[in-house]
């Protein structure tokens, strides 16, 4: 029955391996379900309610991802358009939550909307195969911040920004060890390698960690302070149209580059193409929508779904894994935070390793595809979002177009939305 659902044979794969890469995307993407609170919680959202939100929109979006468009693509509130959320509209502009989730709910129904008429599927199949292959690469870039950070590689530092962390500690030495171990086993064609390898990290964190088994059961908290709460007439409000435009831009670009290149590393693009695109563009689009009305930012696609895929999951089975173990978070929430970042943090590296060949697909003498392609790639993970990275290269690309006389090469789609983020970054700012 499975086999015939979600065509496995068709797609090369087997149940065993849909579970593995299903688990294996669920522990790279565990860490929302205690992020996404503290964020939401600085804006004065109850913690407890939001915790409930998280899991239930991850759960509901991922499953309509997997049983609707049978993609293995995980889908969660994402951390940039949290952070938005908590920090730039509710305490930044002093708006309500529930204003703020009543534009989260606008911004959802226009990407619903736009998804219905096939515009969204238009914009994607419009995007050059240059700016296609950097967003690729610049996930992958954004992918290994992340995971140097978690890991303790990197840090933050006054001067320069980003310095190398304390490579003596732990947490950075088991993640070394975890990342080693992860790239000989698949070098040796080991399944579930990367699953092993955050296994291991798991299992030494408790030595050498400090890390605790903190319970296995726990009954789920109410979600009733933040379920229907929004408020859709305060949204739209001629002072939060600003708002809502830019929770559209930046889940329109988000979700569809996270979108491509996931697929892209999964070898699901045929001829540059997603195939059932608009239905993965619909379940993003009911996912925000129904987030909103539980009560949490923006619910999208998570890169994280790249360490499943290369795992091996390649159908909406590894997805449905995903949104079951979501829910089962719901009653073993302690059980989930046993595995630390860091031992998560070895799998995104690899990954994110494994996404910079794309490099290799750019035409690098042609330096009008090649300059934008760079720019995409370097952007993403300097200003910590696909969004502005998507949006400089559309902008570069459109810009040395013009000025070099090759304008008529250049799809509608991409002056269109060169010009909207020019809007967008004159009028509202970045």
């Amino acid at each position: 029955m499975l086999n015939r659902f979600f065509k496995l044979d068709d797609n090369g794969t087997d149940v065993r391996t849909e579970l593995v890469a299903g688990l294996t995307t669920f522990l790279t993407m565990a860490y929302i379900i205690f992020v996404n609170p503290a964020i939401l919680g600085d804006a004065g959202m109850p913690k407890t309610a939001v915790f409930v939100a998280t899991c239930l929109a991850a759960a509901l979006g991922t499953a309509i991802m997997g049983l609707y468009a049978n993609y293995p693509i995980g889908m969660a509130p994402g951390m940039g358009l949290n952070a938005y959320f908590a920090y730039a509209v509710v305490l930044g502009m002093g708006i309500p939550w529930q204003s703020a989730l009543g534009a989260v709910f606008v911004s959802g129904c226009l990407f619903l909307l736009v998804s219905l008429l096939g515009l969204r599927e238009m914009i994607v199949n419009g995007i050059p195969p240059a700016l296609r292959n950097a967003i690729t690469v610049g996930i992958g870039l954004f992918l290994a911040l992340i995971a140097l950070k978690s890991a303790g590689l990197v840090k933050a530092h006054p001067a320069t920004m980003v310095t190398a962390g304390d490579l003596r500690q732990a947490p950075a030495l088991m993640a070394i060890a975890g990342f080693l171990l992860i790239v000989v086993l698949d070098r040796l064609k080991v399944k579930g390698a990367i699953l092993i390898g955050i296994a291991t990290v798991t299992v030494l964190s408790f030595f050498f960690g400090g890390n605790k088994f903190a319970g296995l059961v726990a009954l789920p908290p109410s979600i009733a302070p933040t379920l229907l709460q929004l408020d859709v007439q305060g949204a739209l409000s001629s002072g939060f149209l600003n708002v809502v435009l830019v929770f559209f831009l930046v889940e329109l670009f988000d979700a569809t580059g996270t979108l491509m290149g996931v697929a892209s590393r999964a070898g699901l693009l045929v001829q540059g193409k997603m195939e059932r695109l608009n239905k993965a563009l619909l379940a993003d689009s009911c996912a925000i929508v129904a987030g909103s009305l539980l009560g949490t930012s923006s619910t999208t696609a998570y890169i994280e779904s790249a360490a499943g895929v290369q795992a091996g999951g390649r159908t909406g089975l590894t997805a449905l894994v995903v949104a079951l173990l979501f829910l089962a978070c719901l009653f073993i929430a302690p059980l989930a935070g046993v595995v630390p970042a860091y031992a998560t943090a070895p799998a995104l590296l690899f990954v994110a390793c494994l996404m910079l060949r794309e490099l290799g697909e750019i035409d690098w003498s042609e330096t009008t595809d090649s300059v934008p392609a760079a720019i995409t790639a370097m952007v993403i993970p300097f200003t910590y979002s696909i969004a502005h990275g998507i949006a400089f290269g559309f902008i570069t690309y459109a810009a040395l177009k013009l000025l070099t006389g090759r304008a008529r090469s250049v799809a509608p789609v991409v002056w269109v939305i060169a010009a909207a983020f020019l809007f967008k970054y004159a009028w509202i700012g970045s």
